[in-house]
């Protein structure tokens, strides 16, 4: 199989099921992934995601720039650059922007919008 090779700036935003704007760096739509997708997630500041779960997707969250909380099952905590966060398959979950906040998001299976409950 060839490399694969993606950059940022070629991906095109949208607008996932949960209200942040991505932009896919590696998934099933850009490149041979079978196992996982890592997408850049963009929040303006006081804004948030919609409260959901996921019941097949694992989730890393690692903050790139910004700052704001992270809620999951409850439990809210403040993050910022640099702070990476475990979203465990089935947790619900909630990230709020008290500042511009960019982060990577990786989904293992990949991300898909099917995967995203919100009752």
């Amino acid at each position: 199989m060839p490399m694969t090779v993606n950059n940022l700036a070629d991906q095109d935003p949208f607008t996932t099921k949960d209200g942040s704007t991505i932009r896919s760096i590696l998934d099933k739509t850009n490149a041979p992934v079978q196992k996982q997708s890592l997408a850049e997630a963009f929040l303006p500041a006081g804004c948030a995601t919609d409260r959901h779960y996921h019941k097949l997707s694992e989730e890393f969250y690692f903050i790139v720039s910004g700052a704001g909380k992270m809620e999951i099952n409850g439990e809210e905590k403040l993050v910022g650059a640099g702070d990476a966060i475990l979203i465990p398959a089935g947790e619900w979950h909630q990230i709020s922007a008290q500042e511009d906040l960019s982060f990577l998001c990786c989904c293992a299976p990949p991300y898909q919008h099917d995967d995203t409950y919100f009752v």
